[in-house]
């Protein structure tokens, strides 16, 4: 048995993951998946960590996965923890010193943004998140998944990424060939600039884990086995 430990995006909860896990579960394996204390203000990146390190307790055996904005966090548990796989879904890659606030400049991610919109006809970066964030996903999923936003805490926003360097740790990167919100040609970029390693990829949008929670289950059940075995 493998426990995943999966960690949300900004403003999101572990809900978010609930498909994925029922996926995992079925397979014989462990999941985790917390609240990130984002609703606190003052709550900082490495308290984020701390919320998903006292999770996981003194379980082994590890694969943690990040999603989106919860790429910042995941590294910053993985250095902490017993983890066999890193795995960055549709994620935030930081660099040391960098805040999530200066990440989307530094990334050049309005220029991808704005070539795929001229490509799709304004459906990338549209202002509808049914068309950007949850094309795919169910109509009422969605709206369940809208409903349980919360806010984000500025002070981790803001606070620059406070490892020296990424954790050596095998690392992998799911990416979403119909995601909306990251397009895809900005990852297949920025991945191998950032980590030097090729993004996989699999259908699904932006919230993969809702459109498509057994492709991706999968992928993240294949990382686990080619990276030691699966008891």
């Amino acid at each position: 048995m493998t426990t995943f430990v999966l960690i949300h995006g900004g403003g999101d909860v572990g809900w978010y993951w609930h498909l994925v896990e029922a996926e995992l579960r079925a397979r014989g394996h462990e999941t985790i998946a917390p609240d990130l204390p984002s609703e606190d203000n003052s709550a900082s990146l490495n308290d984020y960590a701390d919320t998903v390190i006292k999770a996981v307790g003194d379980r082994e055996d590890l694969v943690l996965v990040g999603q989106s904005y919860g790429g910042f966090t995941a590294a910053l548990a993985a250095d902490r923890l017993p983890v066999r796989v890193l795995v960055l879904v549709a994620a935030m890659i930081p660099l040391p010193g960098e805040t999530a606030a200066d990440w989307w400049t530094n990334t050049g991610y309005a220029e991808a943004v704005q070539k795929q919109a001229d490509l799709d006809g304004g459906l990338t970066g549209n202002a509808d998140p049914f068309i950007s964030f949850y094309n795919g996903v169910p109509r009422p999923l969605a709206e369940e998944a809208i409903s349980k936003e919360r806010e984000e805490s500025t002070t981790a926003y803001n606070s620059p990424w406070p490892l020296d360097a990424w954790p050596q740790i095998p690392t992998k990167f799911v990416l979403a060939r119909d995601d909306r919100f990251f397009p895809p040609d900005f990852f297949r970029r920025l991945v191998p600039e950032r980590l030097g390693i090729t993004p996989d990829e699999i259908p699904g949008c932006h919230c993969v884990a809702l459109s498509h929670p057994h492709d991706l289950a999968n992928r993240l059940e294949t990382y686990a086995a080619e990276h030691g075995d699966v008891r």
